[in-house]
């Protein structure tokens, strides 16, 4: 996830979260384009979407977030990432490329509430990592 929204530099990257809905742990993370190919937003492109969709099915499983990269803010939603943020039952996940080490944190938005969430990702540990500690 950081190495695929370091390579989308200058622009966003973005991907999709699967595992479980409404589950705490995403088991498999889809990279895909930035559609906006732009270094202020991403959208995923439909199309994509609907075959990350399939594969997630095919594992048995559902698409239950979304992670993007902030090229020059901090890990915490944007007013336009939370008026883009339509399943409450998601988890979405930023990944900010601000500083010389990349922040992960990850969100519950919910009718415009943001609620930051425990986040932890294998091989990024330590301060600056997403603390607080735990399992998305």
């Amino acid at each position: 996830m950081v190495a695929h929204c370091l390579r989308g530099l200058p622009d966003e990257a973005c991907g999709l979260l699967v595992g479980s809905y409404g589950g705490d742990e995403a088991t498999h993370i889809f990279p895909t384009a930035n559609a906006a190919a732009s270094a202020m937003v991403y959208e995923i492109d439909p199309k994509e979407m609907l075959g990350v969709d399939r594969q997630a099915q095919a594992l048995g499983a559902d698409i239950m977030g979304v992670f993007h990269s902030h090229t020059h803010t901090d890990a915490y939603p944007s007013p336009t990432d939370v008026a883009q943020a339509l399943d409450p039952g998601w988890h979405y996940v930023l990944v900010s490329l601000r500083d010389t080490h990349p922040v992960v944190r990850s969100y519950l938005i919910t009718a415009g509430t943001i609620t930051e969430e425990p986040v932890e990702v294998p091989g990024l540990a330590g301060p600056g990592a997403g603390e607080p500690e735990g399992s998305l």
